[in-house]
């Protein structure tokens, strides 16, 4: 059993002894370190939403109910997407938002994701107050006569879907005549609410759905990762599909397959829509450490600049606000605009690269090929006791002390005069080391991560 305690949220399994997993008593006990923080900013009101994960009702009632009990009124969207709860909270003019999530793992965990009073994912000082508030049960709940209180609202996905057509930079009118066929996997989760509802009316008229029931029931590792997207590579290409479209359990994560069955690949997924946004608007770009360098490249060729932020989302979203970046994300997938909201948005993310796909006049993989060719290995090394990162990281970092280092998450190893680098870090969600490589060859991204992996074992054995 696991239990995670972060700025990112509050994360962890099912089940088990409080303390060492996400049982009742830890989302009560954190929930109400969050509506205490809410209060301390005299915070009111609070906006909810969760994904389909089986465990999801019982949390999110867990979570409500807290809040009521500190005298915090409660909105709750019931089942929802990570960005469409955190439209919510502008537009509610909440103080803050808990969306009940795991993101990309697997069925038996789940998470508290919190917001503060902007939609935005709570910064470290922030969150370390809050977990300074769990760790002492600094609470004090509310009286009878002043307990919260509780709304159900199911109109936002509906909201934000609006929104989305009004953005300037989406073309209904390009996307309906370009008379797109495409295939979706929402990995039975609220994707299959909201990405059906969204190609609608975005004037998609034929769309082949996959695992679209919002039951939880993961058919496939959530992760949207190609060696999990197997059966709608498959689809697209049978069915002569246009483009398929994957979505994570929380919809802030967007995968593409071309119309030839192969992945467009994650991280160019930010590239291809950051292309387009910078083909209206010149500007900043804005992408974490462990995401492709070709972001960089295709900003420089629009006359912007490229700056790299540490992993996660409030680190790029801090660094997008630093220098005024015009779009920004993650390699993951995530991709972030920020005159829309400072959140990923993979609904956004749809409508943006539909609108550069219709108006391109290509095949995907065609606008895939108009992008400079890197190739990212993506690893990781699962954590024990006797472990000792930091040392670890110290001593890779000594060993290529020659290498342009960057430190500010982890050790990034960046070989300038072959444009390869390397990224080792601690993950903030999953109990493991992620060695992240990247160079212009398939091959020898393969191999510059193995040696690091290599390093890393000869260090602790």
């Amino acid at each position: 059993m696991t239990l995670i305690k972060s700025i990112s949220g509050i994360r962890g399994t099912i089940g088990g002894t409080p303390g060492d997993a996400l049982t009742p008593v830890d989302a009560v006990k954190f929930a109400a370190a969050y509506g205490t923080w809410i209060k301390s900013r005299k915070g009111k009101k609070v906006v909810i939403g969760r994904d389909a994960r089986p465990s999801g009702e019982m949390i999110s009632q867990l979570v409500a109910s807290t809040l009521q009990g500190l005298g915090l009124h409660v909105i709750d969207l019931g089942l929802s997407t990570t960005p469409t709860v955190e439209v919510a909270v502008t537009k509610e003019r909440a103080a803050g938002g808990i969306i009940l999530t795991a993101s990309h793992n697997l069925v038996q965990w789940n998470a508290l994701k919190l917001l503060n009073e902007k939609g935005e994912f709570l910064s470290a000082n922030d969150g370390h107050e809050l977990l300074k508030i769990a760790q002492h049960d600094n609470f004090d709940f509310a009286t009878v006569d002043r307990l919260g209180s509780y709304t159900r609202n199911d109109s936002y996905i509906k909201k934000h879907i609006e929104l989305i057509l009004k953005h300037k930079f989406v073309d209904k009118k390009a996307i309906q005549s370009a008379k797109f066929k495409i295939a979706i996997d929402s990995v039975n989760s609220t994707g299959g609410i909201t990405v059906p509802l969204l190609l609608k009316e975005l004037g998609v008229k034929k769309v082949v759905e996959l695992y679209c029931e919002p039951n939880g029931q993961f058919p496939h590792n959530p992760e949207p990762l190609p060696e999990h997207l197997t059966v709608i590579s498959k689809t697209v290409k049978q069915q002569n599909c246009d483009l398929g479209i994957v979505v994570d359990p929380d919809v802030d994560r967007l995968a593409l397959i071309q119309e030839d069955g192969k992945p467009f690949g994650e991280e160019y997924t930010l590239v291809a829509v950051a292309d387009y946004i910078l083909s209206k608007r010149k500007g900043n770009t804005v992408s974490n450490l462990s995401s492709t360098r070709a972001l960089r490249d295709v900003t420089e060729s629009r006359g912007g600049s490229y700056f790299a932020a540490a992993v996660g989302e409030v680190n790029v979203v801090t660094k997008m606000k630093e220098f005024k970046a015009v779009i920004g994300g993650e390699g993951n997938g995530g991709i972030i605009v920020p005159d829309f909201h400072y959140g990923r948005d993979a609904l956004m993310g749809i409508a943006l690269f539909l609108t550069h796909l219709a108006k391109s006049k290509m095949k995907a993989s065609e606008l895939r090929k108009s992008y400079p060719a890197y190739f990212i290995s993506k690893n990781k090394i699962e954590l024990t006791q006797k472990i000792n990162v930091d040392e670890v990281l110290e001593k890779v970092k000594a060993k290529y002390a020659q290498e342009n280092i960057n430190t500010i998450d982890g050790v990034k190893i960046d070989f300038e005069s072959e444009k390869e680098w390397v990224h080792l870090r601690k993950s903030n969600t999953e109990p493991i080391i992620r060695i992240y490589a990247e160079s212009q060859n398939e091959k020898k991204a393969s191999e510059l991560a193995q040696r690091i992996i290599n390093d890393i074992n000869e260090i602790i054995n």
